[in-house]
């Protein structure tokens, strides 16, 4: 089993109404790690967070000392950064829906359009996906990494392989094991995840060659900003980050298993369209690529909200918003 499509199989499996799921992002502070899955559960303040934006929202703007009430000039709101800098954080910020901005007198201002909620998110669920474990590669460095760091609530090992004895002793204690079919969607719980100590200090493995590796350690207070990094990441990005393979074969709703992916009726399986699609394909028939809307399949297989009314400033007082 191809892993592009194990690991599309295995998010279109997981997807519902109680959980955000995303693809191949960052999970590390100082070092490089990529973690396949990265599943987030919502906590008190989700809806609140959905209201405010459907983007990534950037952690630089999330983390200024501005709020909702009055606007501040940018310069005070970013002193350490340069001009551009500052500019180009409020760009973005401004697009993604979470800042406004005006001029007075030649320069800018900009406050917050609603408060950030910090408790949006409850739990985040690292997922490593290795269906061959006859071809592990480095699992075994990654899963210490994350279990040692902590930025994870849980760390789970997915595969369709059979697992042995073996498999399970070079693998860390706290990380959970499925067993999954792609083709069916079956998932098997052979061993449960132990809860890591996310709101602990953490050791980042930074490099790694034989007989040591470097590390670093990281404080919870530093955690805690990357963990909600990582979790705006997921909020924004999702899982379906493909482009549609321009042919005739593709059939988005072809896959058992997901709903909206790049399944080729020629193949019968889920593809990767970078790899496996184009002329070089014996089943190739050119077409306009798929019209398939994957901000609504999001919006109504996930909690993840498409293009909210966002949060309109009412004057509640002199410089007082709600």
């Amino acid at each position: 089993m191809r892993e592009y499509g194990f690991e599309l199989a295995l998010c279109g499996a997981l997807e519902d109404s109680e959980r955000l799921l995303a693809r191949q992002l960052g999970a590390h502070v100082h070092g490089r790690r990529i973690a396949d899955i990265v599943a987030v559960d919502p906590g008190p303040g989700f809806d609140q967070r959905a209201a405010i934006t459907d983007e990534t929202i950037p952690p630089a703007a999330i983390e200024s000392p501005v709020g909702p009430g009055q606007a501040r000039p940018l310069r005070d709101v970013f002193p350490d950064r340069r001009p551009d800098e500052r500019h180009r954080i409020a760009d973005r910020a401004v697009d993604a829906g979470f800042f406004e901005s005006e001029r007075r007198s030649g320069d800018r201002y900009v406050r917050q359009v609603a408060r950030y909620p910090d408790a949006w998110f409850d739990r985040l669920v690292g997922i490593e996906n290795k269906p061959d474990l006859d071809r592990p590669g480095d699992l075994q460095t990654q899963l210490r990494i994350d279990v040692s760091l902590g930025l994870f609530d849980e760390v789970i090992l997915a595969t369709a392989s059979h697992v042995t004895g073996a498999h399970r002793n070079r693998l860390p204690d706290e990380v959970g094991i499925w067993r999954f079919d792609p083709e069916t969607g079956e998932r098997e719980v052979l061993r449960e995840p132990t809860s890591l100590p996310t709101d602990e200090w953490g050791l980042e493995v930074i490099e790694r060659e034989a007989g040591q590796a470097a590390v670093r350690p990281v404080d919870p207070a530093v955690k805690a900003r990357a963990r909600r990094r990582l979790a705006e990441r997921a909020y924004g990005k999702g899982w379906r980050t493909f482009a549609w393979p321009a042919c005739t074969r593709c059939d988005p709703d072809g896959a058992e298993t997901a709903a909206a992916v790049p399944y080729c009726a020629y193949h019968d399986r889920i593809v990767n369209p970078v790899e496996d699609c184009g002329e070089s394909c014996p089943g190739y028939e050119s077409a306009d690529p798929p019209a398939v809307d994957v901000e609504a399949v999001r919006d109504l297989q996930s909690p993840w909200v498409h293009d909210p009314a966002g949060r309109q400033r009412r004057q509640a007082g002199l410089d007082r918003f709600e």
